[in-house]
């Protein structure tokens, strides 16, 4: 039998027996003991390669037919049925897993594109002086892919497909080749836009978009960690990882870029500059040293962009609230003498109550009339007359103070002296000398503006003194392999963390984007549209599935009170949030051998989420530690699937064993770099604060 075998019926041996000595005997058993054998049954069950989402059904399905049986045998059917409904309706009204099927499309359409052999060209081209060139393209090409597709199972196929022959034919070593292949391929599942980030935020409530931004720098960090250690080993191990013959790193010119290399200068701008005056330029045509003229100063015109609006951005003054037009409510009228007796807005008089009928005028002071005999109500006949149009309707007041409306009759005056306690006081000059002191002023240029500045400039005459012809067609090919990729990660990445779009809508905007660069490159037709729908549906319904099965065994376990027994067990330890913290990560780190992400998140995240707020972690830090943490699922046997995809477009002489020896020293690495982000979690929560807080 395999050793693969052997180890994964041994895992499930050990389960089993640890479930039967902790439980106690079955006449003990509560409904929280039958949580946790649900539970330990689940795993094992999972691990003899019953279908994951199916599994989770079923086994919730069960137990809470257990746990309604327990309480009221004639309905438990229907109840069971009728959770089941609830959780399955639950899913589907998830807005966040609209993003899903939006992503993966978009993924199976760039890589389609055919933009990654380009690009993993031009890259390797381009650091061929760096020891271990090939490894640290590759890796570079598995990151930007990464973030352009989030795709395990495609990074690290293709780059099986387009590295791992490259790398075996330079002499470099089969178990570093694989283990570069297969780490870099991971990074899908970290960087964003990640699936897998997806589902946590929708399992713990995390913000997708959050989760997105703090994502973002622990994955560099990963991926930079990766390409110093291959440096180091090439460096140490030259023969694991030969540096590249001068035959390959020959490029072939165009022939404009000869005649001018040959008779003028073998630099770009020397040579063109040259070359565009005189009577040398006569057999070299104008529009060909015009365009690549432009393509040289590119950087340069990238450069002042950047710089320029950095430098608007840090000296734009800093916005103030103007409150110069707002007066305290009351200030600026002045109140009669006899005072307010009555709620009645100084200066406006009350519109009569009925045709023909006046009231009195108000005395100074606007006091009511006393409430005493005597009083008689106006005469409606000769000496009182009806001002012209007042049956047709009743006036309205004016409606702002110190507005006055023109008499509509020669019968209706306001009472004397109203409208002077209304207008406010003239402004006097001061006042505007005041206000136009204190507008704001712009701020000083910090130090570190003009540091950066500093250091882009020597880099680009750094370029500029080093760049020769040869080095513009690697750079024309970064350009026509790396910028549309940049274009449609910005355009993604760039509307969820700024805030411009949801993950959902940005997830249309990025299967848009792929049709785009898939038919720019001439890719796009039926058979691959047809093509990625199907394999888009395929990977969507596993992920909802999943989703399904996990509400339903979730809430079994809930019911049978199993949440509650953890959370006791967890409790009475009596431990710190460093201690919990390093128990979750040890847990996780655990289950990732025999188990994929997507069941460690589903099944076991709701475990440990509730119990967050007692050790006062944040979620969505305990989000990215998971994240990274679950990098080394893909790279741990038995259930190692980056290392399944590999074997499947590899060499036959490559074997799984040579794989997985290759993948353990990147599994270290993925160890430190939780401990890196653990000890300095700044690297996954800065970016957050500083664009939400």
């Amino acid at each position: 039998m395999r050793k693969e075998l052997w180890f994964g019926f041994s895992l499930m041996a050990i389960i089993i027996v640890a479930t039967a000595v902790m439980m106690p005997p079955p006449s003990e058993w509560t409904n929280g003991h039958l949580g946790l054998l649900m539970l330990s049954l689940v795993v094992v069950a999972i691990m003899a390669g019953f279908p994951t989402a199916f599994t989770l059904m079923g086994m919730g399905m069960l137990f809470s037919w257990l746990a309604y049986r327990s309480q009221g045998p004639d309905i438990a059917i229907q109840q069971t049925l009728d959770l089941m409904v609830q959780r399955a309706y639950s899913v589907m009204t998830n807005d966040v897993l609209i993003s899903i099927p939006l992503f993966v499309f978009m993924g199976y359409l760039v890589e389609r594109a055919n933009l990654i052999e380009k690009l993993f060209k031009s890259l390797h081209l381009a650091l061929a002086r760096i020891p271990g060139s090939l490894g640290v393209a590759t890796l570079i090409t598995c990151a930007v892919f990464a973030t352009a597709t989030g795709i395990v199972g495609a990074v690290v196929t293709l780059m099986g497909l387009l590295a791992l022959p490259a790398m075996l034919r330079a002499g470099y070593d089969i178990r570093l080749s694989a283990g570069v292949i297969t780490a870099g391929g991971c990074l899908g599942i970290l960087i964003p836009p990640s699936v897998m980030l997806i589902v946590y935020g929708a399992t713990a409530g995390v913000s997708v978009v959050q989760l997105y931004a703090g994502a973002f720098f622990p994955g560099i960090m990963l991926a930079g960690l990766y390409i110093v250690y291959v440096i180091i080993v090439a460096k140490l191990k030259p023969e694991m990882a030969p540096q590249l013959p001068d035959v390959e790193r020959d490029i072939p010119l165009p022939r404009f870029a000869q005649v001018v290399s040959s008779s003028i200068s073998r630099k770009v701008l020397p040579g063109i500059i040259g070359a565009l005056k005189g009577q040398r330029n006569a057999d070299v045509p104008m529009a060909a040293l015009a365009g690549h003229l432009g393509i040289a100063l590119l950087p340069l015109l990238a450069f002042v962009l950047v710089m320029g609006a950095t430098y608007s951005a840090v000296t734009a003054p800093l916005a103030t609230d103007d409150f110069s037009g707002l007066q305290e409510m009351g200030a600026g009228v002045a109140e009669p003498a006899g005072g307010y007796d009555a709620p009645k807005a100084p200066g406006i008089a009350e519109p009569p109550s009925a045709p023909g009928v006046q009231e009195p005028p108000a005395a100074p002071g606007v006091q009511e009339p006393p409430k005493a005999e005597g009083i008689q109500e106006p005469p409606s006949s000769q000496s009182v007359q009806e001002p012209p149009g007042a049956g047709q309707g009743v006036q309205e007041p004016p409606k702002a103070q110190g507005i006055q409306e023109p008499p509509k009759a020669q019968g209706i005056q306001e009472p004397p002296g109203a409208a002077q306690a209304v207008q406010p006081p003239p402004k006097a000059a001061s006042d505007v000398t005041a206000k136009a002191a204190a507008a704001p002023e712009a701020r000083p240029v910090p130090r570190s503006y003009w540091i950066a500045f500093a250091i882009g400039a020597v880099l680009l005459a750094v370029i500029y003194a080093t760049l020769t012809f040869a080095r513009l067609e690697i750079f024309k090919m970064l350009l026509a392999s790396f910028f549309p990729l940049a274009m449609l990660i910005l355009a993604v990445l760039g509307s969820i963390v700024f805030g411009l779009a949801t993950p959902t809508e940005a997830a249309a905007v990025g299967a848009l984007g792929g049709a785009l660069l898939a038919a720019a490159y001439g890719r796009l037709n039926l058979e691959v549209v047809k093509e990625s729908v199907f394999l888009t549906a395929k990977t969507s319904a596993m992920v909802c599935w999943l989703f399904v099965g996990s509400s339903i065994f979730s809430a079994a376990f809930a019911l049978l009170g199993g949440q509650e027994l953890v959370e006791k067990f967890v409790l009475s330890m009596d431990l710190t949030p460093i201690q919990f913290m390093l128990l979750a990560q040890f847990i996780i780190f655990i289950l990732g051998w025999p188990l994929e992400w997507t069941e460690i998140i589903v099944i076991f995240m709701p475990i440990f989420i509730p119990l967050l707020a007692h050790f006062n972690i944040d979620p969505l830090f305990f989000g990215l530690l998971v994240a990274l943490n679950l990098q080394t699922a893909f790279l741990s046997p038995p259930v190692a699937m980056a290392a399944f995809y590999l074997k499947g477009v590899s060499p036959p002489h490559v074997t799984l064993n040579q794989i997985f020896a290759g993948m353990m020293p990147f599994m270290a690495i993925q160890v430190i770099a939780l401990v890196l982000l653990y000890v300095f979690p700044e690297i996954g929560l800065w970016l957050p604060k500083v664009l939400y807080n």
